[in-house]
């Protein structure tokens, strides 16, 4: 299995407004960047698009590190929340509808296709390549 590390961001004016999101692929010495967006969105649905945007791409099963600054993204999946909503019908404990179930249903599919590691890294931080993720969000949903 080819190992890849993705790192990714979203981001929106509002919420619910402008949003962009946008990954980089790094493979041995190759870096792909990728990025798009919503004119009526959330930072949450960015943040998820992003990641699944940037698995879609990997043409076959790969072993991926992704590195972002969502603590919804990471917790939702290395707590195992979004399972239990998946297993509940996208309900939440509190019998509240778990938000952008579109999105992870599309996800928990990549999910099983790849072996992915969750890693968070707190945003605007300096970290480079987080940086370079928010600039390309950023400036997708400027130009929206």
């Amino acid at each position: 299995m080819k190992s890849i590390n993705i790192y990714t961001d979203g981001a929106c004016s509002g919420n619910p407004g402008k949003g962009g999101w946008g990954a980089i692929l790094v493979y041995k010495n190759n870096e792909k960047e990728i990025s798009g967006g919503n004119d009526n969105t959330t930072n949450n649905r960015m943040e998820l698009t992003a990641v699944i945007e940037a698995l879609n791409i990997l043409k076959e099963p790969c072993e991926v590190i992704i590195t972002t600054d969502s603590k919804y993204v990471c917790d939702a999946v290395t707590k195992g929340w979004v399972y239990t909503w998946e297993k509940n019908g996208w309900k939440k404990p509190d019998k509240k509808p778990a938000l952008n179930a579109d999105l992870w249903e599309k996800l928990l599919l990549l999910l099983k296709k790849h072996k992915v590691t969750f890693n968070w890294v707190k945003g605007h931080n300096g970290h480079p390549y987080n940086e370079r993720c928010d600039k390309l969000a950023v400036s997708y949903y400027l130009n929206i």
